[in-house]
């Protein structure tokens, strides 16, 4: 975990954001000793994003498969795909 004091990002901006994009983790900004701020590079906040997005859909498909909704095995889902290139379905 980086923790820097809030100056730092005014003083040091470039470094920083170097930091941020070479670790791609996020640097946290404090002001007056108190957690303020959270910086991350862009990469690693889209990367979060679609990681959060990936496990909200595998909660609900979980959550669906608990409840009773129907599903398939990989072989039926293999047959219904080479269905779909051959043309046969």
């Amino acid at each position: 975990m980086i923790i820097k004091p809030s100056t730092t990002l005014r003083n040091e901006y470039n470094t920083i954001s170097k930091l941020c994009k070479e670790k791609q983790e996020p640097i946290f900004l404090t002001k007056n000793g108190e957690g303020d701020l959270v910086l991350m590079s862009i990469e690693a906040y889209e990367y979060r994003e679609e990681m959060l997005d990936l496990r909200e859909k595998l909660l609900s498909a979980e959550a669906n498969r608990l409840s009773g909704t129907k599903t398939y095995t990989i072989a039926e889902v293999s047959e219904r795909l080479r269905g779909l290139i051959d043309g046969t379905l």
